[in-house]
């Protein structure tokens, strides 16, 4: 089996997260399943979003199996580093996995966010974003994502707009900004290459 194909199991509730304060300095680790219990434990964490050739965004429909935000729909890839490994290797390393794409993300941003999903836990992140262009044929991995679809980004404000509660919190605080304050980067993404 290929590695991020159908079925492989990439995460646990056990492996150990990078704790940081809101400058992101780091303060030991944390097993995930803690990290979100509760109101959660400030975390380091990251969002990728893979843009194909025509400028169309790569969104992911969350596994039924997740704990928060199942069946949610969200950018490409989002997760964490895990302690010892460096934001370039995190992300390189779950791209694969989830998606079977090799990718160089290019980093635009990190903000300190705070989103409770009911009783069932919180996210509590410093999350690192990132844009990236692929022009392979992503293949999901099962046991984290139920479904993919592209879309255009004209459509996804107007879809955002008319369903905001399809899609996980972190994604929309991120597309606002990328749309706002970061316009211009995220134009040579959404621009088709010629």
């Amino acid at each position: 089996m290929m590695p991020g194909a159908q079925g492989k199991i990439v995460s646990s509730d056990r492996e150990q997260l990078i704790l940081v304060d809101e400058h992101d300095r780091e303060l030991g680790s944390l097993s995930k399943g803690e990290c979100h219990d509760g109101e959660g434990v400030l975390h380091r964490a990251f969002s990728v979003f893979v843009f194909d050739a025509a400028g169309a965004l790569l969104l992911q429909q969350r596994s039924a199996g997740k704990r928060l935000w199942p069946l949610y729909w969200s950018n490409s890839c989002c997760s964490h580093p895990r302690s010892g490994e460096t934001m370039q290797v995190a992300t390189r390393r779950r791209l694969l996995e989830e998606l079977h794409l090799t990718v160089e993300p290019e980093f635009v941003y990190k903000f300190v966010y705070h989103a409770k999903f009911g009783e069932l836990g919180s996210e509590h992140e410093l999350c690192s974003v990132f844009l990236a262009r692929s022009d392979r044929e992503p293949v999901a991995n099962e046991t984290e994502i139920a479904a993919i679809r592209y879309m255009a980004a004209d459509d996804i404000g107007h879809e955002l707009e008319a369903s905001p509660g399809e899609f996980t919190p972190w994604f929309r605080m991120e597309w606002e900004r990328l749309n706002g304050e970061f316009a211009e980067m995220l134009r040579r993404y959404t621009e088709p290459v010629s």
